[in-house]
């Protein structure tokens, strides 16, 4: 497996992995603002992937690097590769390259009562990155609810 930053030619990648969980996300494939937020990511270079020899991308992660409070806006792994350490290495990457201390870093998941929570793993995989469960947000687009889980930076 190799994370790096992505590329243009990764866009495609990218939709493809947003196929894979519109179940839990809502559309976003054919979403304008899903579309053009991932090309902003590309060319900003906060977007990454990790690839292996194939051709589909392994997972891909978009990330805002506004300190104090650094933002995961989407992760995703694809389903062939939850549960082997894509997820890990792709926050690993995006900790070691974006993130500076004292701060924080937050992402919006889902909510303990989402079909996608347990599914997914989202919540339980965070939280083993130390992240902590705070405070609810706003549904998803799909009408699934929605919690910040955050973690302290030095």
């Amino acid at each position: 497996m190799i994370v790096r930053l992505a590329e243009e030619q990764d866009f495609n990648g990218f939709l493809g992995l947003a196929a894979q969980v519109e179940c839990w996300f809502g559309p976003m494939v054919e979403d304008v603002g899903f579309r053009d937020a991932v090309r902003k990511h590309i060319r900003r270079s906060t977007a990454i992937v990790a690839s292996s020899a194939g051709p589909d991308l392994l997972g891909g992660l978009l990330f805002a690097t506004k300190a104090p409070t650094h933002h995961v806006h989407w992760l995703v792994v694809s389903e062939r590769s939850r549960g082997k350490g894509v997820g890990r290495a792709l926050m690993a990457e995006a900790m070691r390259r974006f993130v500076r201390g004292p701060g924080s870093v937050e992402v919006v998941s889902f909510g303990a009562d989402h079909p996608g929570a347990r599914a997914s793993g989202a919540r339980v995989f965070y939280e083993r990155l130390g992240f902590a469960p705070a405070e609810t947000v706003e549904s998803g687009p799909e009408g699934g609810s929605r919690q910040v889980f955050r973690r302290a930076v030095t």
